[in-house]
């Protein structure tokens, strides 16, 4: 109750804010003969969330499949206040970890498709899964809703100087090929994004190492700094508050451009291999025939929140792009998304029973 009543006061504060901009208009129009029932429907259509849909009360659940924390988690932490404010009702996270975001995909699939529950997923969980594991309990288009995308989200090869001393992507080539099978890379689980983005390059350098999962963005870069693996493509806006430290170095991004927050960081591509990009999207998917008029008001609210010059900048300075598209744009992307990782997993040999 104490937080439903937070979050309602901040709303009717901005509410409050935008009746004092029609403050002069309403002068005005009354002056000039405007009716005060018009100016009393002004009042009340200002005192509406910006993205009209009846939640009746009730919260939306997003469901992840990371821990908290993650890198997954930070950017809908970024998003939960203005989606809450642009919507007029709460946002409560809800953490289903591991099986490569399979466990709470599946939640989410058998779900009420009322609009109140909702899966924050992945190019991976809607894109490589659908090919690195052999059975899934759903179809990774048939059994969702596309709701919308949020964020393309780049990766940066990062290294354990004291496991592997490369000083660039060639050293470290070169070094991973005198040794194969010696090093072992971390990845945030099975299927992730952050998994075949190093099965892919492993692939095209003709590399052999080992792989380990863990459950989640801070179990693995806690790994890597650690010493237990050499080496992680981890997300570049978890790794910015560890720049300083001694125990890691970066060589280089796997998006096919630099990155605005690591500048000075090269791409893998123009580090001897064109033409790779292996950079993923965050969304949020719905179970199949979910409301429509709920898809369309949170996808609204979103586009909305991702619209504000602040909430891009912020992604900006962080590695991440924000991502707007429709519901049925963002469908034909998965469409895509599923096609593209399926020519990586057969190219890199990854699978998983």
């Amino acid at each position: 109750m104490g937080a439903r009543l937070m979050l309602k006061g901040k709303w009717v504060l901005g509410e409050v804010c935008r009746i004092k901009t029609l403050a002069s208009r309403w002068t005005k129009a009354c002056t000039s003969g405007l009716s005060w029932a018009i100016v009393c429907l002004l009042v009340v259509l200002a005192m509406r969330p910006a993205v009209a849909h009846d939640w009746g009360g009730k919260p939306i659940v997003i469901v992840q499949g990371f821990s908290a924390g993650s890198g997954i988690d930070v950017v809908i932490r970024q998003l939960q206040e203005p989606l809450e404010q642009a919507l007029g009702t709460r946002l409560v996270m809800e953490y289903r970890p591991g099986a490569g975001s399979n466990i709470a995909s599946a939640h989410v699939a058998q779900a009420k498709p009322d609009g109140h529950t909702l899966l924050l997923g992945t190019a991976a969980s809607h894109g490589i899964n659908a090919s690195l594991y052999k059975k899934l309990p759903f179809d990774v288009e048939a059994d969702f809703t596309a709701v919308a995308p949020l964020v393309d989200v780049s990766n940066v090869l990062v290294i354990n100087p004291s496991v592997i001393d490369a000083k660039d992507l060639k050293s470290f080539v070169d070094q991973v090929r005198a040794q194969p099978g010696k090093f072992n890379y971390a990845s945030t689980g099975n299927g992730t994004g952050v998994h075949l983005a190093m099965a892919e390059f492993l692939a095209r350098a003709s590399l052999e190492m080992t792989h380990v999962p863990y459950k989640g963005g801070p179990e693995a870069l806690q790994a890597v700094l650690k010493g237990e693996v050499c080496c992680i493509f981890n997300q570049v806006q978890t790794i910015l508050p560890q720049l300083k430290s001694d125990r890691i170095r970066l060589l280089a991004v796997s998006s096919a451009k630099r990155v605005s927050a690591l500048a000075e960081i090269p791409t893998i591509a123009e580090s001897g291999y064109p033409g790779y990009d292996s950079g993923i999207w965050f969304a949020l998917f719905g179970p199949k025939q979910m409301d429509p008029s709920a898809v369309k008001a949170i996808n609204d609210a979103v586009r909305q929140v991702l619209g504000q010059a602040a909430i891009r900048e912020r992604f900006a300075s962080r590695g991440n792009q924000v991502r707007i598209e429709t519901p049925e744009q963002f469908r034909q992307t998965v469409r895509l998304n599923r096609q593209r990782w399926a020519e990586v997993v057969k190219a890199s040999g990854a699978s998983i029973d």
